[in-house]
């Protein structure tokens, strides 16, 4: 361990880094710019090819960052995984979603877990940060890798750090997030601290790999439960003829005991919608029921059915029915300012537009396109340009994703109608607008 923990100082570490999205990929960058040499691995070898030639994907990831750890050797992606027995410290970024049952599908971290075992070691440094139910890390990752008499805190090191990426965010980054870190052993703890603490200014250590599990799982379903909240009010607000957003704003000048969370057309990314359903599907084995998490997660997922009613309802006003109309929907992206489409609820709503019979398009300036999603397979569409012209041609404008760099003063005087479900347009007083 002393041996380990003296390269990771040193630099002189190698470290791998597993999955190249929006978790792994700005890791490559921090290690890199610490002077660490990293190599990413990845199964999509267009994305290893891009970063190759210095060309990021990620909109709040700029090429000339990747070019400049290309160019200092820093940093290389590549898609040969017997490549981990030259990496001496490696991370896990790979995706865990949910299969239609809403059961977890841990399917890319087995198969990531079975390439590492091939390839493992001595002194070898696995971080899993995929978020997944409690027990994982020791209950698939341990055993696959002690079956070749490596012993976990004495041969090896293993512990569980959860990601906290939150893509597009101004204020916060990798370096700048606190980093929660739990091990198999105290060792595997110190060994994981050791090494996160030269990237990131702050690393936090808990007893074990399941409370660094539960941790991230806490920090979503807190988030899901009380926006769920507000999306309940938001309905009941509006029948009652009373603004929402105008009372969340109020209750938020009160200096303690509340936590402003705001309404919107569904929840997107890949954090909290999938995330607390892994706690619920683990909770099963104790013959539990988690019904916070199942309520909050039967509010959210109706947010996009309760839009489409809105614009049904907005359309009648003026004299037309859902089927055959021109439909618009302003930004997909599950969040403003980003180019990440993960569980947007704007595919929902789009999906069920065309369901019923609507002519949809969409515009989102970091979204040119998109198709083959995971719940969408049949959905293939191009943005179409936002312009005055463009505007009046559709009978419905519905704000899903509210981009800072929208003139919604713009929109709202060229179209017949404005669906708001973000209340982008709280500056505007217009009678085309509608609040969903």
């Amino acid at each position: 361990m002393k041996e380990l923990i003296e390269k990771i100082k040193n630099r002189d570490a190698t470290v791998g880094v597993i999955g190249l999205g929006y978790v792994g990929l700005p890791l490559c960058l921090r290690f890199s710019q610490e002077q660490f040499r990293v190599t990413g691995f990845d199964i999509d070898i267009k994305k290893v090819e891009k970063l190759n030639e210095g060309l990021s994907y990620i909109k709040h990831i700029s090429s000339e960052n990747i070019k400049a750890i290309r160019e200092n050797k820093l940093f290389e992606a590549t898609t040969d995984y017997s490549r981990l027995r030259n990496t001496d410290c490696i991370i896990i970024c790979v995706p865990t979603p949910l299969k239609k049952n809403k059961e977890p599908d841990l399917s890319y971290i087995k198969n990531t877990t079975f390439e590492i075992a091939k390839y493992l070691r001595k002194n070898h440094l696995i971080s899993l940060e995929s978020t997944t139910y409690p027990g994982t890390t020791r209950e698939i990752l341990l055993p696959e890798f002690e079956k070749k008499g490596l012993k976990a805190g004495k041969d090896f090191y293993l512990v569980f750090s959860p990601e906290r990426e939150d893509p597009g965010n101004p204020k916060y980054n990798t370096k700048n997030i606190p980093k929660v870190v739990g091990g198999i052993t105290r060792a595997c703890t110190e060994a994981g601290k050791v090494l996160y603490q030269q990237v990131i200014n702050k690393v936090i250590t808990v007893s074990s790999t399941e409370i660094a599990e539960f941790t991230k799982l806490l920090e979503n379903i807190f988030r899901s439960v009380n926006i769920a909240l507000v999306n309940e009010l938001k309905i009941l607000s509006d029948k009652m003829g009373i603004n929402i957003w105008e009372v969340i704003d109020a209750s938020s000048t009160k200096p303690f005991g509340f936590m402003p969370f705001y309404p919107g057309p569904g929840l997107g990314g890949h954090c909290i919608p999938i995330d607390p359903f892994y706690l619920s599907w683990k909770a099963k084995e104790y013959d539990f029921n988690t019904r916070f998490i199942e309520l909050a997660g039967e509010i959210n997922t109706s947010m996009p059915e309760y839009v489409v009613l809105k614009i049904s309802d907005g359309l009648n006003i003026h004299g037309k029915c859902l089927k055959n109309s021109k439909i618009l929907i302003i930004g997909v992206a599950y969040k403003k300012d980003t180019d990440d489409i993960r569980e947007s609820p704007a595919v929902e709503i789009i999906s069920i537009l065309k369901d019923k019979g609507a002519k949809v398009d969409y515009n989102d300036p970091y979204i040119p396109s998109f198709s083959g999603m995971r719940h969408y397979p049949e959905l293939s569409m191009k943005s179409v340009p936002l312009t005055e012209k463009k505007l009046m041609q559709y009978d419905c404008a519905v704000i899903v994703t509210d981009h800072s760099t929208y003139d919604y003063h713009l929109i709202v005087k060229n179209s017949s109608l404005v669906i708001d479900t973000r209340n982008a347009t709280k500056d505007i007083t217009n009678k085309k607008i509608i609040k969903a």
